[in-house]
């Protein structure tokens, strides 16, 4: 029998960077050589919020969660011996994602590419970071005005490159539905379509080409049916808005092109090797159907609840797909789903769900006005508060968490601290140092830049006036302006936006009926109130740095506020000495301080000494965030009172800890109520 011909697989990455561009270029050069067939680049959080690394906010933050980029000399070197006009570059990055792209522009004509062929893929969505990830710079107005005038120019100029890959991953981290995942991308789709089309940079016998270059960037969970048949619905929905609102005719313009990385913040601490099978079955939701299969998979590895994975640890997720695609005969058929009534009658409801919810939202303007109101951020507030409840209610199961907890020694996790890599905290330094002699250096041979100066004063005029920004960019990099002061320019003339919280506004999740945990709880509150004769107790939550994951902040201010606390919550970025200014002024009880990025061991100390030298050092002060053992008794040692990490699923019983260390640093007795 003649074998079966097989599709082409898909395009396998993996997401990294970290530390410094040449230990970044090393780990792309060596995965490279493993079988990956594209690139995934991390920036890290002062790059991803336009922060050069010696800025205030960047302390703690530089190369942890990604590579740092500060100017065209860094990319040269992320990308030294690497072609880039051979190469298929994802990177995850949005409010400054003009910039990186104006860098990898100029750092591809040194190399001496066609700039025609450059083919990637820049992330460039804003709103979703306006509601979950936190790393959104500017007004919703400039934003969308730069990923405008990145779309025009890249159609124009860079006709293989897709200027935004419109991503719903992280909407599902902060509590999406499905519904809500399509609907508030496909919204975030038509607000940018919109946009781009009014701009006058477009012709209209052109339309087709923007809409075949927007792409999509999704989350695949691990309810892998559902997913599947959300990927179907996506697909759907978008060829009937491109064909019906965009008059596009060619089918191949409007083929919904996405690609995918499986759930991370759904991997578990407890029982990590569970994770293996959770990483493949959430990879089988977006390969399985021909029909809705990605474009291009990245997947997380096993120890992501621990801390930063090692390459072995990405090396294994990479074998995971390419086992999958070159060892199974999954590519030889046609889709296996076709004829399912099961799937057909999931696609449907879940295609007028969201077709209604979408109409709900062009209704009060779009997704922009959705985003400043406040109704999207609200919306995944109450939904990840919902789905929590579930969590700890044990109606939805999550194996070693909250149902079949009893294990066996995991060899993996034996040496907890060799099961992660660690960035050495000497990098930063080393990485503010050569930021330091950039700019003495700049403009003296052999680089001859130009005055960064003149760069960014035309920078300014093009942003006060109406002209597409990308051109006064790309003079900005090949002057050698570094991103913060990229960034500075544009917040000059535009501004900076904080975005709703949504917690106020957040339903009660859970019940609070007599015999209740939460009421149990609210019990102790009301009775350390009365101790204390404070009215009520205050707690301040805070988020220093430059982490925006602030879900699991929200979610312990939306139950300490159902518990009777009053909750002191300013949302994300915030300075060690701004946050030890809101606990004096709110005269709190209790500072809780969430970090996901690595940047505890800086920031928290500084917070703790802040809050002695101003005399406030029984305050007792809480952590909670992706935390090594070894972190955490070292955060215990310095004066922190308790550390929470992902393993700690149970909020309830966190807000009674609270409350049992207000008692402790009042020198209250213990009160004898479960919680």
């Amino acid at each position: 029998m003649a074998a079966r011909p097989k599709d082409r697989p898909w395009l396998m990455r993996t997401y990294a960077g970290h530390s410094t561009a040449e230990a970044s270029n090393e780990l792309y050069r060596n995965n490279l050589a493993k079988g990956q067939t594209g690139l995934s680049v991390a920036f890290d959080l002062p790059t991803q919020t336009g922060y050069d690394p010696d800025h205030i906010l960047a302390r703690g933050e530089v190369g942890r969660v990604g590579v740092p980029v500060s100017h065209v000399g860094d990319m040269r070197r992320l990308f030294q011996d690497i072609p880039l006009e051979q190469m298929n570059t994802s990177m995850t990055i949005n409010a400054t994602a003009m910039w990186m792209l104006a860098l990898y522009q100029v750092v591809a004509e040194e190399q001496g590419a066609d700039i025609n062929q450059l083919q990637g893929t820049t992330q460039n969505d804003i709103v979703k970071e306006y509601l979950s990830r936190g790393t959104h710079v500017f007004p919703p107005g400039p934003s969308l005005r730069l990923t405008t005038d990145m779309i025009t120019y890249t159609v124009n100029h860079i006709p293989k490159w897709n200027p935004i890959n419109i991503c719903s991953y992280h909407l599902q981290e902060a509590g999406a539905t499905p519904v809500q995942e399509i609907a508030y991308a496909m919204s975030t789709a038509i607000a940018v379509l919109d946009a781009v089309f009014a701009s006058g940079q477009i012709a209209d016998d052109r339309k087709g080409d923007v809409v075949a270059r927007i792409s999509f960037f999704v989350n695949a969970g691990v309810r892998f049916i559902e997913e599947m048949c959300k990927m179907r619905a996506f697909s759907r929905i978008w060829d009937s808005i491109t064909r019906e609102r965009y008059g596009i005719t060619d089918a191949k313009q409007r083929r919904f092109r996405y690609g995918v990385q499986v759930n991370s913040l759904g991997l578990t601490e407890a029982q990590p090797e569970n994770n293996v099978q959770r990483i493949v079955l959430e990879m089988l939701a977006v390969t399985l159907s021909k029909d809705a299969r990605a474009r291009a998979v990245q997947l997380p590895a096993w120890n992501e609840a621990l801390g930063l994975p090692r390459p072995w640890d990405q090396q294994w997720s990479l074998r995971i797909q390419q086992v999958l695609a070159l060892e199974s005969d999954l590519l030889e058929y046609e889709d296996i789903f076709a004829g399912s009534h099961v799937i057909e009658t999931k696609v449907e409801e879940l295609v007028e769900e969201s077709l209604a919810e979408i109409d709900r939202i062009q209704q009060m303007g779009g997704a922009m006005a959705a985003v400043e109101s406040g109704y999207l951020k609200s919306n995944l507030v109450a939904s990840h508060a919902e789905r929590r409840a579930r969590i700890e209610g044990g109606e939805d199961k999550i194996v070693g968490v909250n149902i079949h907890q009893a294990t066996e020694p995991s060899p993996l996790t034996a040496d907890l601290d060799g099961s992660i890599m660690t960035v050495d905290p000497a990098v930063e330094s080393r990485v503010v140092s050569a930021l330091s002699t950039w700019r003495d250096t700049r403009y003296q041979p052999p680089f001859n830049h130009p005055r960064p100066c003149k760069a960014l004063e035309k920078l300014k005029e093009a942003a006060a006036g109406t002209a597409n920004l990308m051109e006064a960019t790309l003079e900005c990099a090949r002057a050698g302006v570094t991103t913060g002061e990229w960034a500075g320019a544009l917040r000059e003339v535009f501004g900076e936006f904080r975005a709703p919280t949504g917690v106020s506004s957040a339903p009660v999740a859970i019940p609070v009926e007599e015999g209740t945990p939460l009421a149990a709880v609210r019990a102790k509150v009301a009775r350390t109130a009365e101790d204390l004769g404070s009215g009520r107790l205050r707690l301040l939550v805070g988020k220093p740095g430059l982490d925006g994951h602030s879900n699991g902040a929200e979610q312990i201010a939306v139950r300490a506020r159902d518990a009777g606390f009053e909750v002191v919550y300013q949302g994300i970025r915030l300075t060690p000495e701004q946050i030890v200014s809101a606990a004096l002024a709110e005269d709190v009880h209790c500072v809780g301080l969430s970090i996901l990025s690595g940047s505890h061991s800086a920031l928290v100390p500084d917070v703790l000494e802040r809050l002695r030298e101003a005399g406030a050092a029984d305050i007792p002060v809480i952590v909670g965030g992706i935390i090594p053992n070894s972190d955490a008794e070292d955060l215990k040692r310095a004066g922190v009172a308790a550390v929470f990490t992902p393993k700690d699923f149970g909020i309830t019983e966190i807000i009674g800890r609270i409350v049992d260390e207000i008692r402790t640093a009042n020198k209250l007795d213990p009160l004898e109520v479960p919680a």
